[in-house]
């Protein structure tokens, strides 16, 4: 693949700056500060998307790189794929993912997978290159060949991973030395007593014994929820009981109330009977009483009659006599006064006779009204008694017919509710010689009874929860350390599985450096010597790894010398020329070679010698290279090869 053209809007301190690249070498010459560095972020950043992260910086490449004043922050990048498709990518860096147009200007974004963290995976898909591979391949840069003398060693052991393991930052001993030390440190050996490991066998051994100690206390719990459980059993038995019992002292409290109503009816018509015969010995005496005072009276009656007789007839007697003397005396007696005034006798005695008889008359009379109304007396006051013993039979009757009907009413409604309580609790209560009391004072001896039994267990359960209060700390004591001794074998298999997986990882590392260096290294030293003696014309011409002297390099004599005995530049070029090496097997794209400042340290000669090796050897490739000096420009005017300038 090639990359194209590069359209800045706004990135770091470059605006509207448009850079077209050319299909095979591209020098980019800037003075210090000029932008190169820009550039290259640029295009890492438009491919992979820019990191928010700070990564141990002091800034991350969002705020390093955001203009300060505009809003636009943004550009586009055009490149071509090795089967000629072209695709455009424009992306606003305020935003996770970008713009993707194919050649036909049709946004095809939503064609690539995206990743929540990385954004669109477009590149990748189309490289099989990820963001770290690329950095550490193809692009190299100042600071990765950039070593002092006294440096040179950690240039030469990363030459040596590489060749070893593939990766120039894993070096297959220290990666077995720190595996020995962390297994050291976080598991242990049988000889280290105070490694992670024995102290939480010895810790486990002491738990055991504690444990051991504590569980006579767990089967003490046992013990006390068995009896609890039971107590609570038989408060609820009781409870049952208790209810019943109340239940049906209730229905027996009511039948006691009603039967008490119907003794109080009973006691009223007692007493209203009594109030009748009582009426009627009243009625009795007075019957008796005016028979007397009627016959007193008529014989009163009866003796002035006869009185009354007896005085007329006296009246009738003496008038005869008086008219009979005034006979004589008128016709004896010649004094005329005389005659005429004792002639005034017979009108006076009968006026006075008249007037007697009549008060006589009338004093029969007035007995008579007197024993009439006496009579009517005595007969209005029997009829009282004789009305008042009726209304008291009328009631008494109403009376008997409440009673009869209460009685009836209390028998059935009593028995009714009491069978019905029964047969509601006839499965709840196991005493079934509770069932079987049927009276109140029964009832209420055996709800004392039930009571206190009661009372009793409520004591019982007490006693059982201050036990459990002393038993439970050390329950808990003994929780802990089952807990804890989960907690230490879980650490205990843990261990041992990180000690079988580290065996595991040594045991395959070494498996895999052997086949490293049987299938592997071979092809990377075999490429490394051949770039070297192309870079060095000669003068080097074999590389191989040793076990022992690690990186060796054959002089053109024919002797070996360890890498480490070598110039920085030399070290510098066969870091680079390891790199180069790489680059065939990395992706399906032919990918760019990007070099910026890489040969800062380098001779002219040896500038001379790896610039025409670039330029012969990989003409089919994109080649990028940053620069601040003219070096580069001067030995390609010189040796005739064609390069594109695009300066800052």
């Amino acid at each position: 693949m090639r990359l194209d053209k590069l359209k800045i809007n706004a990135y770091g301190k470059l605006k509207d700056k448009e850079i077209t690249l050319d299909n095979h070498i591209n020098v980019i010459h800037g003075e210090n500060e000029a932008g190169k560095s820009t550039i290259l972020n640029f295009m890492i950043n438009m491919l992979y998307g820019i990191s928010k992260n700070k990564n141990g910086k002091a800034y991350s490449d969002f705020e390093k790189y955001k203009p300060w004043d505009t809003e636009e922050f943004s550009g586009k990048i055009e490149y071509t794929l090795d089967n000629q498709e072209t695709f455009e990518v424009f992306r606003d860096f305020k935003k996770k993912n970008p713009q993707i147009f194919n050649d036909k200007k049709e946004d095809i974004s939503k064609q690539f997978n995206i990743d929540k963290s990385k954004g669109n995976e477009f590149f990748y898909e189309q490289t099989k290159m990820d963001e770290t591979l690329f950095l550490s391949t193809i692009v190299v840069n100042q600071e990765q060949v950039k070593l002092e003398k006294s440096e040179q060693t950690i240039l030469i052991q990363k030459i040596a991973n590489l060749v070893g393991t593939g990766e120039d930052n894993v070096s297959y001993k220290r990666a077995i030395d720190r595996i020995n030390r962390r297994q050291l440190e976080e598991i242990g050996t049988q000889k280290s007593r105070e490694k992670p490991l024995n102290k939480l066998l010895r810790e486990n051994e002491n738990l055991e014994e504690e444990k051991n100690e504590l569980e006579k206390y767990k089967n003490k719990k046992y013990e006390i929820e068995e009896n609890k459980k039971n107590l609570l059993e038989k408060f609820s038995n009781l409870e049952i009981e208790m209810e019943y019992l109340n239940k049906i002292k209730k229905i027996l409290e009511e039948e006691k109330i009603e039967n008490e109503k119907i003794k109080i009816k009973e006691n009223i018509k007692n007493e209203n009977d009594k109030k009748i015969n009582l009426n009627k010995k009243e009625i009795s005496d007075i019957e008796n009483g005016n028979k007397k005072i009627i016959e007193k009276n008529n014989q009163k009656i009866n003796k002035l009659i006869k009185n009354k007789n007896k005085l007329k007839n006296k009246f009738i007697i003496l008038f005869i006599l008086l008219c009979l003397i005034n006979i004589i005396q008128f016709i004896f007696i010649k004094n005329t006064i005389f005659k005429y005034i004792f002639l005034l006798t017979l009108p006076t005695f009968l006026i006075f006779s008249i007037i007697y008889l009549k008060n006589k008359k009338n004093k029969i009379k007035i007995l008579e009204k007197e024993n009439k109304e006496e009579e009517e007396k005595i007969n209005n006051e029997k009829n009282n008694y004789l009305n008042e013993n009726k209304i008291i039979e009328k009631n008494n009757n109403e009376l008997q017919n409440e009673i009869n009907e209460l009685k009836n009413n209390v028998n059935s409604k009593i028995n009714l509710e009491i069978e019905k309580i029964k047969n509601n609790y006839l499965n709840k209560i196991k005493n079934n010689e509770i069932i079987k009391i049927n009276h109140l004072n029964n009832i209420n001896e055996e709800i004392e009874k039930k009571q206190k039994e009661f009372n009793i267990a409520k004591i019982k359960l007490h006693e059982l929860d201050f036990d459990k209060e002393n038993v439970e700390p050390q329950i808990d004591n003994l929780m802990k350390i089952e807990e804890k001794l989960v907690n230490n074998n879980e650490k205990i298999v843990n261990l041992k599985k990180l000690e079988k997986s580290m065996n595991l990882a040594k045991e395959l590392l070494g498996k895999a450096y052997e086949k490293m260096k049987n299938t592997v290294t071979p092809k990377f030293t075999e490429n490394l010597s051949k770039n070297i003696n192309e870079i060095t014309n000669g003068k080097y011409t074999n590389v191989m790894v040793q076990d022992d002297n690690g990186l060796v390099v054959e002089l053109e004599n024919g002797n070996y010398v360890e890498a480490n005995r070598l110039s920085v530049g030399t070290i510098d070029q066969l870091y680079l020329s390891l790199r180069l090496s790489m680059i065939e097997d990395l992706s399906k794209e032919k990918m760019p070679i990007i070099l910026d400042e890489a040969f800062a340290y380098y001779d002219t000669q040896r500038l001379k010698n790896i610039l025409k090796y670039l330029a012969n050897t990989y003409q089919d490739r994109q080649i990028i290279i940053f620069t601040c000096t003219e070096r580069e420009k001067n030995i390609f005017d010189e040796c005739k090869l064609s390069y594109h300038l695009i300066n800052l």
